[in-house]
Parts: structure tokens; sequence; C-alpha cells
């Protein structure tokens, strides 16, 4: 059984986590001292956005290092929804940053207060780069959806940092010091909108819901197709992890050996893995007539109201 990413992977993203922690944490702090020198509540903004950033890959580091250790007895599937989990954690923290952000901007714009936008515009400078380059490291494993969640975070970041840069040039050029928390509502939004689609993806795999992308119909047909194989039902498809498939079903074939089965079951096992890299499955064998006196009482063609296989095979 495979289930979790390999180490050499686990240690490369583990790197990329460490550097960006590091990074994220420095400017983090110079984002507070000019956010109180400017009197710039974008930047203040900024700066609790990428204490979510910073959050967001501590626990996503924590994740990978969940995720390489083996299965075991007792997490027979290993750790893989550790990533899942924090994905969905870091989710639910961008919200709540989001309405705070809010918050703060509303009560900013019935008194403005007044904003030095040569030092808006030089941190924020340093945040695209910063964000930019951490982004760049973390596409190397946005497969992963863990990583994926930091990843967003890091893109906002750099969008909602050079929002700050237009906004600190507009401030200099015009004196309308409500720019400042205008821009932050529109930070807010873009928080709010980048983790919508992370807790969905991430609920979804927590509840062990259809994978996204994955057509249910599509793969009874694969599986349908394979020479032998007489019908097909009572199929599931969910995530061990983000990136990891699993499936079960029922497949009804013809009485004949255990040998001539495995051929079948062989096929399907392909068919799984090379058009929709599902990889763990377990696959039960049912003959295509049922008898009575072997416990079944319900015909075959009924479909999904079968009850008793007559043996099973499994494949990992």
């Amino acid at each position: 059984m495979h289930v979790h990413v390999g180490d050499m992977h686990n240690a490369k993203t583990s790197q990329v986590l460490r550097i960006s922690l590091a990074v994220t944490l420095a400017y983090i702090v110079l984002l507070v001292i000019a956010g109180i020198r400017a009197h710039s509540l974008a930047l203040l903004s900024e700066a609790g956005h990428n204490l979510t950033d910073f959050l967001a890959l501590l626990m996503s580091w924590g994740a990978v290092y969940l995720q390489s250790r083996p299965p075991s007895a007792r997490k027979t599937f290993g750790y893989n929804r550790a990533g899942v989990l924090a994905a969905f954690v870091n989710g639910l923290t961008l919200v709540l940053i989001s309405f705070y952000i809010w918050y703060e901007a509303f009560k900013r714009l019935q008194s403005p207060v007044k904003v030095d936008a040569h030092l808006m515009i030089w941190v924020a400078a340093a945040g695209v780069v910063m964000n930019g380059g951490i982004a760049l490291l973390l596409m190397r494993g946005h497969r992963d959806l863990n990583v994926r969640s930091a990843l967003l975070h890091e893109i906002g970041d750099t969008l909602s940092t050079a929002a700050v840069i237009a906004g600190g040039i507009a401030i200099a050029m015009t004196g309308q010091h409500w720019i400042d928390p205008a821009l932050s509502v529109g930070i807010g939004v873009m928080i709010l909108w980048s983790s919508i689609g992370i807790i969905r993806e991430s609920l979804n795999i927590l509840l062990e819901g259809t994978p996204s992308g994955m057509d249910l119909g599509r793969i009874e047909h694969a599986i349908s197709d394979v020479p032998g194989v007489e019908s097909v039902h009572d199929l599931h498809v969910w995530c061990l992890g983000s990136d990891t498939y699993s499936l079960s079903c029922h497949v009804g074939i013809c009485d004949m050996p255990a040998s001539e089965s495995a051929i079948i079951l062989g096929g399907i096992r392909d068919v799984l893995g090379q058009k929709f890299q599902i990889h763990h499955t377990t696959i039960q064998f049912e003959l295509k007539v049922c008898e009575v006196s072997d416990g079944c009482v319900i015909p075959v063609s009924e479909g999904h109201a079968h009850e008793h296989g007559h043996g099973h095979s499994h494949s990992h």
C-alpha cells in the first residue's frame, strides 16, 4: 500500500516552507514597524494578513512532517489528512482576518488618518518581491492541497501588496487619505475570496466526498469496458490525502477460476491507474448469476440491491 508522498518530495517541500517561514516573520516585523510609523491601516492589515500566512506556513510545515510518517496499526492510512486539516484551518483563519480588516477599515473611513504614502510604497514593494519569491518556490508543490493553501496565501499577498503600492502612489498624488482604508476593504475581499475554494475542497475531502474532477459515470464505464466485466455497482471514490485517491466497488463477473479473474482484476487496476491516477483500490468480485443456496436471495440484475458477494479481491 502506497498512500503517502515520497520522502524526497517531503524534504524539499519542508525546506521551502522553512525558508518561507523565516522570510515571512521578518517581513511581518517590518510591516508592523512601518505601519505604525506611516499611520497606514493598509500596511497593518498586510501585517495581519502575513501573520495568517506565517501560521499557514507553520501548519503546512507541520503537516508535511506528519504526512511523511509511515502508516501504523492505529493509523492504517498514515497521516495524509494532516495536510488537508491544516488547509481547512488555514481557510477559516483567512475568513476571520478578513472580517477584522473590514471592521478596522470602516472605522478608519469614518475618521481618516494622514498616511505616509512614500513609506507605504517602499515597504509594499519589498513585500511584492518577498511574497512573489515565496509563491514561486511553493509552486513546485502546488498539487498538494496543503501546500496549495499556503501558495494561495502568498499569491494573495503579492497582489494585495501591489495594490498597496498603487494606493500609496494615489495618496501621494491626490492627498486623499481615505484611499488607505478603502484599500484595506479590497484586501479583505481578496482574502475572503481566496479562502472559499480551499475551505470547500478540504471539507469535501474530510467528509469523504467524490474528489473534484472525478466523474463516477466515466469511471464506471471505464471499468465496464474491461473484458470480462459484466456489471459495476456500489462504486465509491474518495481522497486519502489531497492528491491520493482511493476506490472501492463491486464488479460482476461470470463463474470462472481465480486465475482468470486475476487477469480481469489486473485490467481494472491498469485502467484506473492510467486514466484516473487511482492506485489504491478495493475491488470485490461477484458472480453474474446468484444461487439461493449460497445465501444470495436478490438477483444481480437489480444492481445496487445485491447483498452477498462470492469472494473478493483487493489491489493496493
